[in-house]
């Protein structure tokens, strides 16, 4: 049997799961079933699931991180916490169709950019009018980093993969233009992220 010393762990994540759910709360509030992208070390989703038992709560993620979120979800039981599912978002065909609400942490600057697209074009393709997208991480305004933490965080991400980076807000949000959502709110969270709440028209 696992112990707990095997499960993955995210200091990051335990810092910010409460000031997140806070948002969740009153933007979910109405939605049924949320699809996770990028679920990483599945403490969020058993965070929010346990702390919103009237949402089912999707987890997605590339095949190499469900094995950790698995010891997470199997210790959680938490009935509307589903099964993790691979999501490549590059990938045409993803293996969840039937959703009101997306949730993503800290994808954006780690995916390439053309996953970017695609995770936005996927979303799109698949959300009903009325749907929320609340998309979660650091954020560049008129290309100008918004504190001096997170230009050095960009600075290290580019030197892991020249594909990372922190993403302009005015790129992301032509991209959510061209899928047909609107901002509904962009809200400042601690150290330096952001909430968007995307509004699929």
């Amino acid at each position: 049997m696992s112990s707990k010393q095997d499960k993955p762990f995210s200091q990051a994540c335990e810092n910010n799961k409460t000031p997140i759910l806070d948002v969740l709360q009153h933007y979910f509030k109405n939605s049924r079933k949320v699809l996770e992208i990028g679920t990483g070390t599945g403490q969020h989703a058993v965070h929010f699931a346990r702390n919103m038992p009237f949402l089912q709560w999707q987890p997605t993620d590339l095949s190499e991180n469900l094995p950790g979120q698995r010891l997470w979800f199997g210790e959680a039981q938490l009935p509307n916490l589903m099964s993790p599912l691979v999501l490549d978002v590059l990938d045409q065909n993803w293996p969840v169709s039937e959703f009101d609400a997306v949730f993503s942490a800290n994808t954006a600057h780690i995916m390439p950019w053309t996953a970017v697209e695609a995770m936005f074009s996927g979303i799109g393709k698949r959300m009903p009018a009325g749907g929320l997208f609340c998309q979660y991480g650091p954020f560049n305004y008129q290309g100008q980093f918004t504190s001096d933490s997170n230009a050095r965080f960009d600075e290290s991400l580019k030197q892991r993969a020249q594909h990372m980076g922190i993403r302009d807000f005015e790129s992301i949000e032509q991209l959510a233009f061209l899928q047909g959502f609107d901002l509904k709110q962009d809200i400042a969270m601690p150290a330096n992220n952001r909430v968007l709440v995307w509004y699929r028209k």
